[in-house]
């Protein structure tokens, strides 16, 4: 294929040279005299392990050329990947001066291309930027239509710094979103020679699944840190506790907790990360990341009945699942719990069944808990799951019991707000899928 790369710092740098090695006819283009004129010469504009090995030798076979002219490079390939850089603002917004200085002078090309052409971002931008910003600017410049005309295509990078010729090799997944059929085919094809997991997404979700690694990453070294503090602090070796953590790949090291839903309960988590937090501010010790936890959880309780519940008309309200997962009927720090006692405190009329803790009524650990302290729950359980949902304007799923699967079958006039995906479509307009 004939592919240009606008902006040859890191990224575009590695990708000229290694879609150069792939045999592909690659010019890359920069405002950077010198970057281009290192290049030409064999030479790497960056250091990176590798890089200038692969440059040298794809120029020299006449693969690889850089120059300063945007229309050599638009005029001499059928693809055009932006890798520019995307700075942050002093408030921590995206940059996007030279994003929208290169989608200017693209449309500004492709006004005189009559070939269907592909513009790729490779470079990171929010969710929204290809669609809300580079198209538009694109399309009203060049009189052309995305998706007919050109096609636009979103497909993150995951190079690191010093191993990126590596990365480029072995990345962990491709991800390719696009306008059109034609450049999800073209792309799919440019990638073939990877042995890597290949997503086809939408344009957006291309966009965000980068924010989601690098946030998870950092993520992961800020937990990491602070289990190190408290280590340290109690004069336990860190890094044994964490091979041993790491070693767990069923919950820690997996995807295990890793989808979207609602806040977290049960008789472990909530407590061990009190003691664990309480830990550590007693030594000393400043966990931030930890000390995050509790109040984001019971954020996340309160978001559904301010953002959810509460803008809808109707107080009926039916509860579906009130344990704080399927399949128990432990009720201990229950976010569905909580959220259903928020709703009886601020007057709405309530009922609710789960046939888990129907049985701990009868016979089970909660029988006295819930003739006791819960006896405001005790008295809106319901023995039949039609008896909770016939009066009802709104039903809430408040766990992942398969059994409520298909309740918005019959009830599409009904609001259903499910807290768990635990219908996995967007069935109806009073559908409101919190994980979606």
């Amino acid at each position: 294929m004939n592919i240009s790369v606008v902006g040859l710092g890191y990224v575009g740098a590695v990708c000229s040279a290694c879609f150069a090695n792939e045999g592909h006819n690659v010019i890359g283009m920069d405002i950077d005299k010198i970057k281009v004129d290192l290049i030409n010469k064999g030479k790497a504009p960056i250091v990176e392990k590798d890089l200038e090995d692969y440059i040298s030798r794809n120029v020299k076979e006449g693969r690889l050329k850089a120059t300063i002219s945007l229309k050599e490079a638009i005029d001499n390939s059928d693809i055009t990947i932006i890798s520019v850089g995307t700075p942050s603002e002093t408030n921590g917004n995206i940059n996007l001066k030279y994003i929208k200085e290169a989608a200017k002078a693209i449309g500004e090309k492709l006004k005189e291309k009559n070939d269907f052409h592909i513009v790729s971002m490779r470079s990171t931008v929010l969710p929204g930027t290809g669609k809300n910003v580079v198209i538009p600017i694109i399309e009203k410049i060049s009189g052309k239509k995305a998706g007919v005309d050109f096609g636009y295509v979103s497909n993150p990078e995951f190079l690191r710094e010093s191993t990126a010729i590596w990365d480029f090799y072995n990345p962990p997944k491709t991800v390719v979103g696009a306008t059109d059929e034609k450049s999800y085919e073209t792309f799919k094809k440019l990638y073939s020679f990877l042995n890597a997991p290949y997503f086809e997404v939408e344009i957006e979700v291309a966009e965000m699944i980068k924010y989601a690694d690098n946030s998870w990453h950092a993520t992961k070294v800020t937990f990491a840190n602070e289990i190190g503090m408290i280590c340290k602090k109690l004069n336990i070796d860190s890094h044994k506790v964490m091979d041993v953590f790491c070693a767990d790949t069923k919950l820690n090291i997996s995807t295990y907790y890793l989808k979207p839903g609602f806040a977290f309960g049960g008789s472990c988590l909530p407590k061990d990360v009190r003691a664990i937090t309480y830990k550590a501010k007693s030594l000393d010790a400043n966990t931030p990341l930890l000390n995050s936890l509790m109040p984001s959880n019971e954020f996340q309780i309160k978001r559904i009945y301010n953002e959810f519940v509460k803008p809808l008309k109707s107080k009926n309200v039916a509860i579906l699942g009130i344990s704080f997962k399927p399949n128990t009927d432990d009720l201990r720090e229950s976010p569905i719990l909580e959220l259903s006692e928020i709703l009886i405190g601020k007057g709405y009329k309530i009922k609710i069944y789960d046939s888990n803790i129907l049985k701990a009524k009868e016979e089970g650990a909660n029988k006295t808990l819930l003739e006791n302290e819960l006896w405001h729950i005790n008295k809106r359980l319901v023995t039949n799951i039609n008896d909770a949902i016939e009066n009802a304007d709104i039903i809430i799923i408040g766990n992942g019991s398969k059994e409520f699967a298909d309740i918005i079958k019959n009830n599409k006039n009904k609001y259903i707000i499910d807290l768990m995906r635990v219908i996995n479509q967007k069935s109806t307009k009073n559908y409101i899928g919190i994980a979606w």
